[in-house]
C-alpha cells in the first residue's frame, strides 16, 4: 500500500507541474502576442503534452485577421447636368467594371446648378436619385435582367444610423422597388425578389455635393459592417451656405473604420486663393462629427475624421498651378506631367504638411481635369486665339484623390474621357486591409481516461 501512495503523489506533482508550466507559457504567449499582427487560435502549439497527460487550452482568444478588399473611389464634377441614359457608357468606363471592386465610393460636384435658388431653397432629393439609379444599374446590369434595390433616395439629415441586424430604420425598408431606365415605372416587391449584387449603404447629398458608397452583398454576410454615419459641413457663402463644402460617410467592417470625404472647395486662380482652399479643409476637419448614439453598440467609434483607421478625402479640390497660362498648356501639349506637378498647388501642400500633413497621392499621370470648353469637345477652354464667349482658364488638376491611414495601397489612379462636363472623371482603386475579428470561444480541459488509484 505504501507504493502505492509513492506513486500518487508523483502522478500528483507531475500533474501539476503540467499545469505550472503550461501557465507560464500562457502568460508568455500573451506578452508576445501584442507584439503580433495576426493571432492565429487553431495552431495546435497550445497544447503541453507530457507523461500522457493533454491540456487544451482553456479559453480561445479572439482571432484577427487581416483580410484584403478592393475599394473604388471616384470623383466628378458634372456641371450643374442631370444624368441620362446616354451615360451608362461613360459611367461604365469611369467605374472600370472590367476589375470589380468589393466597394464603389463616388463623390459628385454640382449636380444641381449653384444658383441662388438651390443653394438657398430646400434639398431637392430628384437628381441624388436620379444619379443612385443609374450608377445602381450600371453597377448590377451584367447579372441581366431588371435590377432591384434598396429605395434610392438620399439621406435626408446627419443622425442616420445603419443597423445591419435589422435594417429597421425607416430609409431601408423590407419593399424593393423596380426602376425602368427612365426611372418612371415602379413595381412593389419583397426582399427575398432582390437580385442586385451591390446595395447603397448610405448617400447623403448637400446642394450639389453628393456621395454615394455601394457594397457588395456578400460583404454583408462576412463582415460585421456597422456605424453607417452620415456628416455635412457647408463652409461656402459667408462660410455656412452650401455651395461649398463637404458630405462624408464613417463606417466601420470588421475590426477597421473608415471615412469617406467628397468635398468641393473654393475655386479661384488668383494669387492668395489656395488660401482659402486651405481653410475650409481646415473648417471640415473641425466640423465633422460622427456623434454616438445611445443605441451604438460600438463606444469606441471615431467621432471625428481622423479618428478613423483608414481615410479617402476626393473631390472637385480646385487647387491649380502656380503657372502662366501659356507655359502650362505648352507642358501639357508635351505631357510633361512632371514639369507640371512642380507647379501644383496641393502637390506643395502634400510635401510642406500643410493641411493635408501626412495625407497621400498616388503619381499623376494624366492630362489636367479641368477646365474644358462647353463645346462638348477634347479642347480646353481659353487660350489662344480667344473665342468669344470662353471663360480664360489655366488648365489644372482640380479633381483628386487623397488618402490617410495604415493598411492602405493604391493599385490605380487616372481620368476617364467623358465629355459630359467640363471636368473629367478621376478613379483610383485600393487595396485594403481589414481586420476581421472572430468572437472568442471557450473549450473544456480534456483528459486521457485514466484508472483511479486503489488502496490496498
Amino acid at each position: 500500500m505504501a507504493l502505492f501512495q509513492i506513486m500518487g503523489n508523483k502522478e500528483r506533482k507531475s500533474r501539476r507541474k503540467v499545469f505550472r508550466l503550461w501557465f507560464s507559457k500562457r502568460r508568455s504567449r500573451a506578452d508576445a502576442a501584442s507584439h503580433l499582427s495576426e493571432i492565429s487560435d487553431d495552431d495546435g502549439q497550445d497544447d503541453v503534452y507530457m507523461n500522457g497527460l493533454s491540456v487544451m487550452s482553456l479559453d480561445r482568444r479572439p482571432c484577427i485577421l487581416n483580410n484584403e478588399l478592393r475599394i473604388f473611389v471616384g470623383t466628378w464634377n458634372v456641371a450643374g447636368r442631370s444624368p441620362v441614359g446616354s451615360l451608362a457608357v461613360d459611367l461604365d468606363e469611369w467605374l472600370n467594371l472590367k476589375e470589380a471592386a468589393d466597394i464603389y465610393v463616388l463623390g459628385f460636384q454640382e449636380i444641381v446648378p449653384l444658383k441662388p435658388k438651390t443653394v438657398i431653397g430646400a434639398e431637392d432629393p430628384t437628381e441624388a436619385t436620379n444619379w443612385n439609379v443609374l450608377v445602381g444599374k450600371t453597377l448590377n446590369s451584367k447579372y441581366g435582367g431588371a435590377w432591384l434595390t434598396p429605395m434610392v433616395n438620399p439621406i435626408t439629415n446627419d443622425n442616420y444610423r445603419y443597423d445591419q441586424a435589422t435594417e429597421s430604420d425607416s430609409r431601408l425598408r423590407n419593399d424593393y422597388e423596380i426602376v425602368s431606365a427612365r426611372g418612371q415605372s415602379r413595381t412593389e416587391y419583397k426582399l427575398s425578389d432582390c437580385v442586385g449584387s451591390y446595395k447603397l449603404m448610405a448617400s447623403k447629398k448637400m446642394v450639389g455635393v453628393f456621395i454615394s458608397v455601394w457594397m457588395r452583398r456578400t460583404l454583408l454576410k462576412k463582415y460585421c459592417v456597422s456605424e453607417v454615419k452620415v456628416s455635412s459641413v457647408a463652409c461656402g457663402i459667408m462660410g455656412y451656405l452650401g455651395n461649398k463644402g463637404s458630405v462624408s460617410v464613417s463606417m466601420s467592417i470588421g475590426g477597421t473604420s473608415f471615412c469617406f470625404v467628397a468635398a468641393h472647395l473654393a475655386s479661384g486662380e488668383k494669387k492668395g486663393d489656395e488660401g482659402k482652399r486651405n481653410r475650409q479643409v481646415t473648417e471640415i476637419f473641425r466640423r465633422t462629427s460622427f456623434p454616438r448614439l445611445t443605441e451604438d453598440c460600438h463606444k469606441n467609434h471615431p467621432l471625428t475624421i481622423l479618428g478613423h483607421d483608414q481615410i479617402f478625402w476626393f473631390g472637385d479640390l480646385n487647387y491649380r498651378l502656380y503657372l502662366e497660362d501659356n507655359l502650362a498648356r505648352e507642358l501639357i501639349k508635351r505631357k510633361n506631367w512632371s514639369a507640371l506637378q512642380e507647379f501644383d498647388q496641393l502637390g506643395k501642400e502634400l510635401e510642406d504638411g500643410g493641411v493635408f500633413q501626412g495625407w497621400q497621392e498616388g503619381d499623376i499621370e494624366f492630362a489636367p481635369t479641368y477646365k474644358y470648353s462647353s463645346s462638348n469637345c477634347n479642347r480646353y477652354s481659353g487660350g489662344l486665339p480667344s473665342r468669344a464667349g470662353e471663360k480664360q482658364r489655366t488648365p489644372a488638376w482640380c479633381d483628386r484623390i487623397l488618402w490617410y491611414g495604415k493598411g492602405v495601397k493604391q493599385l490605380s489612379y487616372f481620368r476617364s474621357e467623358s465629355k459630359f462636363s467640363d471636368h473629367r472623371p478621376v478613379s483610383a482603386l485600393f487595396s485594403v486591409l481589414v481586420k476581421d475579428q472572430k468572437c472568442a470561444h471557450s473549450s473544456l480541459v480534456p483528459f486521457p481516461p485514466f484508472s483511479p488509484l486503489r488502496n490496498s
